[in-house]
């Protein structure tokens, strides 16, 4: 717990970011901070995000097998048991089957909204997922690089990662 805390507070420390001020894409990394979720969505290919100036989200992009980007829908993924059997997520088996499930996983368009919430008494972007109870929470870090701060109602750990916009590939 004293590895959340002390990412929580690096968090705290970072510049409020606007909404339209993450407009593009984003690569992704995750923050190890002993989260349920830390390396695993690196693991399975993970990119990052897109932000549309509709001020909707692509919330989760992999690269696909044939080195395309590929917006998954979070809504069909089952969150408890994610949580619950996360050292799953690590393993080759786990790998190959979220491979093979991509094309039924994939998202028929955004999946979030950026909105500005208030988190930890700071007013900043945030993106609302649309069918999970799940808010990413966000801070600059300079010009290119924003802190992510992912909740999720009912579990108080936080997943935290950070984006580095980049060009569309």
């Amino acid at each position: 717990m004293r590895e959340q805390h002390s990412v929580l507070e690096a968090f705290r420390r970072r510049s409020p970011v606007h909404p339209r001020e993450l407009v593009g894409l984003w690569k992704g990394r995750g923050i190890p901070a002993g989260h349920p979720f830390d390396g695993v969505l690196e693991y399975f290919g993970w990119f990052g995000k897109r932000f549309t100036p509709d001020m909707r989200a692509d919330a989760l992009l992999f690269w696909s097998g044939d080195r395309r980007l590929v917006a998954i829908d979070p809504a069909r993924i089952p969150l408890g048991l994610a949580l619950r059997f996360h050292n799953v997520g690590r393993t080759r088996a786990a790998r190959n089957l979220f491979s093979y499930l991509q094309r039924r996983l994939r998202a028929k368009g955004p999946v979030a909204s950026l909105t500005t919430m208030v988190f930890g008494g700071v007013e900043s972007a945030a993106m609302v997922y649309d069918d999970q109870p799940i808010v990413d929470h966000f801070r600059r870090i300079d010009n290119r690089s924003i802190m992510g701060a992912m909740t999720i109602k009912g579990d108080g750990r936080i997943y935290f990662f950070e984006l580095e916009q980049v060009d569309e590939p």
